[in-house]
């Protein structure tokens, strides 16, 4: 998760192939069964465990009992979506370590943030394809470094197909929850995300019948899908909100005052609800910490989303002590994993209200929602 936007075109010719697409056959339970109201969406794939969105950390959350995997989708200098948590490459991939790329390293500023470093957009597919993954948190996750070298980074494309052959194998829907990243950064420097996007969407059958949840920070973007795909069985819309004063990038760009905060208010959450079916608040916003560290009440924000029609997924469960509420950790250190106290952190937030979360470990959220 993140912030992203984009600036739009090309609506009414791209509106006729998307609405073409074929819905026969999705079941009007796509989604959520009454027997696991809860989904589970796998962060980044079984990022705990794995490099982050490669093959083995999808696969490994599949396994583990996700029902969605998320690649966050951002977009090289010839205009393919390709799976990185940042438009930033040096903290997921050998990039630094390669010298023929040496000279692409350059500072840019990105939803706010300044970063020195290579980034995708720089490269093209086929200079992306020959860098490797390697692990984001080395320190808190020593074991996953294993790993680095070994995964290609993949398109969007790929990872459809990998969906599509896993759901075969395990005989079940894997859904997809794609993040559109940084749209307005992309749209500003000619490769915009949506319109392509929403093409892909055409271009597989897999992506016609499985659950999709279609994600970003701004506001633009997703309306502007709303308007294209309309309501579709097996699509829906979320609304990801950060906390307090920070605006989404599309608004600062256009110099709007709207406030993540102002968008979690019951007036916001009816504003979301015209456009998204889902908002999803950090952990934290929906029960916040106390002063000592522990969990503290549930804030108004599940009943208010509830009570506009929406539902609430948050962000993000890891079973790493540093990452859990002081009540829930154990004596081991701050990296060390700790199983029992992350199942039982996301089953206070189940009892909260929750509709599904993010996790960094799939195992350990099936079993919290097993309960």
């Amino acid at each position: 998760m993140n912030f992203d936007r984009r600036s739009f075109l090309k609506t009414a010719a791209l509106s006729g192939s998307i609405l073409s697409l074929n819905t026969a056959g999705v079941a009007s339970q796509v989604f959520a069964s009454p027997a696991r109201k809860v989904e589970l969406f796998a962060h980044r794939g079984a990022s705990a465990l794995r490099p982050e969105h490669t093959l083995a950390s999808y696969s490994k959350a599949i396994a583990d009992g996700a029902d969605y995997i998320e690649p966050d989708l951002v977009s090289t200098k010839d205009g393919i979506l390709v799976a990185r948590h940042e438009a930033i490459l040096d903290e997921t991939t050998d990039v630094s370590q390669r010298a023929e790329f040496a000279s692409k390293r350059t500072t840019k500023t990105i939803d706010g943030r300044t970063h020195t470093g290579w980034f995708c957009d720089d490269f093209t597919l086929s200079e992306l394809k020959s860098l490797r993954a390697i692990e984001r948190l080395p320190k808190i996750r020593p074991q996953n470094t294993f790993y680095d070298g070994m995964f290609q980074v993949l398109t969007w494309d790929e990872i459809i197909d990998f969906a599509a052959a896993e759901s075969a194998t395990a005989g079940r829907l894997i859904g997809l929850i794609p993040e559109l990243k940084h749209s307005t950064y992309f749209a500003k420097a000619g490769l915009p995300l949506e319109d392509r996007f929403l093409k892909s969407l055409t271009e597989h059958e897999y992506t016609q019948r499985c659950p999709l949840e279609i994600q970003s920070f701004e506001v633009t973007n997703l309306k502007y899908i709303r308007g294209v795909i309309g309501k579709k069985n097996n699509i829906r819309l979320m609304q990801l909100v950060a906390e307090g004063d920070i605006r989404p990038a599309d608004v600062v760009a256009a110099g709007g005052d709207l406030s993540f905060g102002k968008m979690s208010s019951k007036t916001g959450l009816r504003e979301i609800a015209r456009y998204a079916d889902v908002v999803a608040p950090p952990t934290r916003a929906l029960i916040p910490l106390l002063s000592d560290g522990k969990l503290g009440k549930p804030s108004a924000i599940i009943s208010d989303a509830h009570d506009a029609g929406l539902l609430v997924h948050t962000w993000t469960f890891r079973p790493e002590n540093c990452f859990l509420a002081a009540n829930f950790r154990d004596g081991n250190g701050d990296n060390a994993r700790n199983e029992i106290g992350a199942i039982a952190e996301i089953r206070h937030y189940i009892e909260a209200g929750i509709d599904g979360f993010f996790s960094d470990d799939s195992a350990v959220g099936r079993k919290a929602i097993i309960g």
